[in-house]
This record gives structure tokens, sequence and C-alpha cells, in this order.
């Protein structure tokens, strides 16, 4: 099994230097052939990498954004693993957008989980980069979300989701166009995600979201009428915190 080749580009000499120790400690697999302080330094870098598997970005650099080096290089094969020491908002954008990212400072077992991430799934991400810059642009979460599912990544319209509904360690999403997917996350995941955007838990398997409720329907022990025409049981722990949402 070959290394994974891994170059970290970052402003702060101290990050870049604790980030190669942490990764020869617990991820002995990765090797780190070259790093960066800047956008312009990075690009140079990146022009002379041909078989790069991880980029370690810093979003704030000292010569613009890791962002910017993106646009450079839109056809990144390599998987971008972003560092940031940034807010509660920037975490949450992180999380809409689906990509990988690390707080610093970095902690070594959600290191390891990531780089087993990338070994696991290299793959293109040029349309959740697009997303997650979109977001930190406007200073506020998007109506858009990144769904991975087996075969590919879909960005699709909060509001045009009906309802989630577990599935192991899955989750089926519900569309109003009566689309479904099976996204590898699980149910809890996304009740932490979009329960800012009008959505609530209804049911230990039932997400769902406020805007596409019909009704509420009493009988049987309750449950909820969709808009889609849909039918969702709703818990006897849930019903009363449901039953004043809805007024």
């Amino acid at each position: 099994m070959r290394p994974l080749n891994a170059i970290i580009i970052d402003d702060a000499p101290d990050a870049i230097e604790n980030l190669k120790m942490d990764l020869n400690s617990f991820c002995p697999n990765v090797e780190v052939v070259a790093t960066a302080s800047g956008v312009v330094e990075g690009a140079k870098v990146l022009r002379t990498q041909n078989e790069l598997d991880i980029l370690f970005l810093d979003i704030q650099l000292q010569d613009g954004t890791g962002f910017d080096l993106l646009e450079i290089f839109p056809q990144l094969k390599a998987k971008v693993i972003f560092t940031t020491a940034s807010d509660a908002f920037a975490v949450d954008a992180f999380r809409v957008a689906a990509v990988d990212y690390l707080l610093k400072p970095i902690d070594p077992e959600l290191l390891q989980q990531a780089v087993e991430k990338v070994r696991n799934q290299l793959q293109d991400q040029q349309a959740t980069y697009a997303l997650l810059k979109e977001t930190m642009d406007k200073g506020e979460l998007t109506g858009k979300i990144a769904l991975h599912t087996l075969e590919k990544i879909h960005i699709v319209e909060i509001d045009q989701i009906v309802r989630c509904e577990s599935s192991g360690n899955y989750t089926q999403f519900f569309f109003g166009n009566g689309q479904k997917l099976l996204v590898t996350k699980t149910l809890k995941e996304f009740d932490k995600m979009l329960s800012p955007h009008g959505f609530i838990r209804v049911h230990q398997s039932h997400l769902v979201n406020l805007d596409w409720i019909e009704a509420f329907l009493k009988q049987d022990g309750g449950y909820l009428l969709m808009k889609d025409g849909a039918q969702v049981v709703v818990s006897t722990r849930r019903r009363a915190p449901l039953l004043r949402l809805l007024g």
C-alpha cells in the first residue's frame, strides 16, 4: 500500500509544523511532500506535484484565501481537507457543504479519520467547494446542501426536501418532485444540519420539513400527512413539541 502524498498550505509556520508532527505520529502512511504559506507560493508548489492525494488547506492565507487557490486549479484531483481556527458559523458552513475540515488545534483521532476517508474515497468535489465558498462569502448559510450518495455528490435546494428517513447508517431523502436519494450519513447528522432550516425530528426515524406538512391527523396515535401524500408517524414523546410549532 503506497503512502498518500500530501501538501500543507497554511500561513502559520507553527500550524504547519504541528500538523507534520501529528501526521508523522498518527498517520505514518501520509508523506508530506511540500508546504507553502500562501496562494502564490501554494500555486507554484501544486504545479510541481503530479501525484497528490491530500491538500491540507487553511482558509485565510497571507495573500488571499484557500478558495483563490482552488479557483486556480479547478481540476484538482487531490482530496482537500480544510484546516481552520474559525468560528461556529464556518463549522456549520463546512457541514452543509459536506466537506472535510479539521479545527485547530487538530484532534489526532479526527485527523486519522479524515486521512482514512481520503484513502477510501478520492474524488473531485468542486461542486461542494463552490457551495462552501458561496456560503462563506455571504456570511450566512445558503439554501443548498451537498448530499453524498454512493455514486456522486448532489447539490440540492433545502426547501425542496420534503422529509428524511433513517435507513441504518444511511438516510433516505424524499423531494417534492418525487426524487429520492440514499445518502451516506446518519439521520442524526442531518437533524443537526437541517433543524435551523425549518426541519423537526418527529420520530426516531423521521425528520420532516415543516413547510411540507399538510395536516396532523390524530387517529392511530397521530401522524403527519405531507403535501406529497406521504404519511409520517409521530412518536408520543415528540408530539407535544410538534403541535406547539404547528400552533
